[in-house]
């Protein structure tokens, strides 16, 4: 058994090393897009309670602060039902343009819009700026798997499928272990420029997803 066990992890591991170009493409954009979505959902409510609504960064007891908490949770809830709107136009767009432009656009829009929260003072336009973010989440959800599901051997689609996750859990991870210090440190306790490096991020997955080659 523990033969086997180690055979297993061995053929995982070769797999790892193996897997087709479009696939380490495709992950560079996976790996930039989830580390930019840990960051917002972790730092969005200091971020908007500190920048927007115009709080100290140690006010995390005061109905202002609930205030702010409350309207993310508002404004999250705007960008989950654009993406539910946005997901069925998405076969459309990509049979207009191509999979990898549907996707690159989608993650612009993302980034555009956790970039423009930077410069905004009226919390009412957040909503704006989560309009962007929810075109964003549906593309990641799907595009990708519709890129990646005709490059894997059609025997390995399991495994394959499996390592892709990595590039979901992996950026969460290291953004989790680093991204408190980085705040603390680099962004001076600013929380907003985690928002704003994760604006960058996306804006820069959507450029990788365009040198991925894709045919449809």
């Amino acid at each position: 058994e523990e033969n086997q066990e180690k055979d297993g992890l061995g053929q995982i591991f070769t797999d790892f090393l193996n897997m087709p170009a479009k696939m380490k493409a495709l992950g560079l954009v996976q790996f930039l897009s989830w580390f930019a979505l840990f960051s917002m959902w972790v730092y969005s409510t200091p971020a908007i309670a500190t920048h927007v609504y115009g709080l100290a960064i140690d006010d995390n007891k005061s109905a202002t602060f609930n205030e702010a908490g409350n309207w993310v949770g508002v404004i999250f809830g705007i960008y989950n039902l654009v993406s539910a709107v946005y997901a069925m136009f998405l076969p459309f767009i990509a049979r207009k343009t191509s999979r990898k432009m549907t996707h690159a656009i989608s993650l612009a829009m993302g980034g555009l819009g956790l970039i423009s929260i930077y410069f905004i003072s009226n919390p009412l336009w957040l909503m704006l700026s989560m309009v962007g973010v929810g075109m964003a989440w549906a593309s990641i959800l799907a595009m990708p798997y519709a890129m990646l599901a005709n490059s894997i051997p059609s025997g390995k689609m399991g495994i394959y499928m499996g390592i892709f996750n990595f590039f979901i859990v992996v950026p969460q991870i290291i953004n989790g272990l680093i991204g408190g210090k980085v705040v603390i440190y680099v962004y001076n306790s600013q929380p907003i420029f985690a928002l704003v490096v994760a604006g960058v991020l996306m804006l820069l997955g959507a450029v990788a997803a365009l040198q991925i080659k894709d045919t449809e």
